[in-house]
């Protein structure tokens, strides 16, 4: 493996997506903050650099078979699609199963546990915030996607200025920021979601499924902020900022 000291986590992930289970493990955030090189990053949480980059090697080996799916030959259709059908069902599925999870133990352990009060109280917000937020993308944002992905399959100029996708865009990377800060503030108040020494069989199941949901939603993210509305941007030719070396 080529030195990926120097490239961005998000770079890293698109070029070799079994790293995300490494990042996830080192809680290198890999898609709100995926611009950052590996070596900022480790320096950020006095990681050893080296020490991540000898999983990464070991999780990315060519003996490492594991199917994914290639989102740089993708069109930015297929990513879209790939999104609502993989992530966004999962998301809609599981928001309200664990929101009642949450109130459950909020009510039952709230006492021993308060902390499980103020999980809930986020939780809903996420709920709430998430259902919106794809509500927005499906309907709004994923359709102007393909609708210029198409004018530029046909050779037509695109005469639309660049904020029909640059606004949308703008609003849901600050919502994925508001998400992600959320979920991450769950994180640090179940302990990395470890249930405590007295949880019940339900508490136990509850922070399994809060850890599942988060790391769904890093890969989400990533798709989005990092794959997605890069590539739909570039069809206005706006380079900079979206560049993921």
């Amino acid at each position: 493996m080529i030195d990926l000291k120097t490239k961005s986590l998000a770079h890293i992930v698109i070029q070799h997506q079994q790293a995300a289970a490494v990042f996830e493990k080192y809680q290198l955030d890999f898609c709100c903050r995926g611009k950052r090189t590996l070596q900022q990053a480790c320096d950020e949480k006095n990681l050893d650099v080296n020490e991540v980059l000898n999983e990464l090697s070991q999780r990315t080996s060519p003996h490492n078979n594991s199917v994914t799916a290639d989102f740089e030959k993708m069109t930015l259709k297929q990513t879209a699609d790939y999104i609502v059908e993989k992530h966004h069902s999962y998301v809609k599925k599981e928001l309200p199963l664990i929101l009642s999870y949450m109130q459950k133990l909020a009510a039952k352990h709230g006492e021993r546990h308060p902390e499980m009060l103020k999980v809930f109280e986020l939780f809903a917000a996420v709920k709430e915030e998430m259902e919106m937020h794809m509500q927005k993308e499906e309907m709004i944002l994923f359709p102007r996607i393909k609708e210029i992905e198409r004018m530029a399959d046909e050779g037509a100029e695109i005469r639309i200025n660049q904020n029909y996708i640059q606004a949308p865009v703008n609003i849901m990377e600050q919502e994925h920021d508001h998400a992600g800060d959320m979920m991450k503030e769950i994180n640090r108040l179940t302990g990395g979601f470890t249930p405590p020494a007295d949880a019940c069989t339900t508490y136990r199941l509850s922070f399994a499924a809060l850890q599942a949901f988060e790391t769904d939603l890093h890969r989400h993210i990533h798709l989005e902020n990092n794959i997605l509305f890069p590539k739909a941007l570039q069809l206005f030719g706006i380079p900079g900022q979206y560049s993921l070396n």
